[in-house]
């Protein structure tokens, strides 16, 4: 077994494989209107090569947890089948899925069949005309069918991540969290970061952690919950005593990068190190030349080896990744 180590001592255990640029919404934090170019069918691994690579990372180098994204991965023909092959691999890791819900009323029983453990669902208001402003689709009702639908079939912890969007749904922030508590999900906010196609954003106008709290803080009370962190990107609260809490993941103001446990691949077959990073290692060029499993190992080695110790946000010489976010997968 190579471990997936880097030069400050961090090992990855937890691999994002996106399986898909494409998204059937189009968030104005995310992408324009009309769309993205969307990568050509002959460069997006096949569900051969996914399983294939999926299984090196665990067989190989340690991986544990696995988390399918996008662009949004139920648009993926292939993920039930995907997700089955990848349960059958021994050590079976942790199955997970980042999604926008939007299908996943006839897909949540299947995928459970197939082995997927649970679900992170991406939404940022359930009023349905803050969530059509936002996504530039009305297909709020579908989501949260989704939502029910993932819950009825025991993916769960169903996790919900929000995006406060000044101007948008900064009020909401406490009427998400009612909601959630009813509807029994963990609900996560995370701060916009610096991954959007049209390379708008500012630091100056987004809604921090701080800000966060303190709007949930005119309604409930929260305290430091008292597990601990560990290397999960969520910064836990109790709400009103427990034992539900909220998170906040604080990528820019609150970064976590000293307990990193992640690693990405593409859809097109790239390693990323980083979710900021600007440099990508190309395994399917390998894979598809002939690579033996263990030179492809060596390979995904080698790029982790040179992964920096921050995203560097804060540093005047940080420039935004090429990609975007649809693009890397979650």
């Amino acid at each position: 077994m190579l471990p997936l180590a880097d030069s400050y001592g961090r090992v990855a255990t937890d691999l994002r494989v996106s399986l898909t640029d494409r998204c059937n919404l189009r968030c104005n934090y995310c992408m324009p209107a009309e769309g993205l170019d969307w990568l050509p069918g002959e460069d997006v691994l096949t569900d051969d090569e996914v399983v294939r690579l999926v299984g090196i990372a665990v067989q190989k180098l340690g991986v544990t947890e696995v988390r399918f994204t996008g662009g949004e991965p139920l648009v993926r023909r292939g993920l039930v089948d995907i997700v089955r092959r990848t349960a059958e691999l021994r050590p079976r890791p942790e199955l997970s899925l980042t999604t926008n819900a939007l299908g996943l009323e006839r897909t949540a029983a299947a995928l459970a069949a197939a082995g997927l453990d649970r679900v992170n669902v991406s939404l940022d208001s359930i009023r349905a005309e803050t969530f059509a402003a936002i996504t530039r689709r009305d297909r709020l009702s579908d989501v949260l069918a989704g939502l029910e639908a993932a819950r009825d079939a025991g993916l769960g912890p169903v996790k919900v991540n929000a995006v406060l969007l000044r101007g948008h749904n900064d009020d909401q922030a406490a009427e998400l969290l009612r909601w959630a508590l009813a509807e029994g999900f963990q609900l996560r906010f995370i701060e916009q970061m610096p991954l959007d196609a049209q390379h708008g954003w500012r630091r100056d106008t987004m809604v921090t952690a701080e800000e966060t709290l303190a709007l949930l803080e005119r309604e409930f009370s929260l305290e430091p919950a008292e597990e601990p962190r560990g290397s999960a990107p969520a910064e836990l609260f109790s709400v009103d005593g427990g034992p539900a809490t909220v998170g906040i993941i604080a990528s820019v103001t609150r970064p976590f990068c000293g307990d990193c446990d992640r690693v990405r691949l593409t859809a097109d077959g790239q390693v990323r190190n980083c979710l900021f990073a600007r440099e990508e290692s190309d395994l399917r060029g390998a894979l598809r030349a002939g690579a033996t499993d263990a030179e492809i190992a060596d390979r995904w080695v080698t790029a982790m080896a040179g992964k920096r110790a921050g995203h560097g946000i804060d540093d005047v010489s940080f420039l935004q990744p090429t990609r975007p976010m649809s693009a890397i997968g979650g």
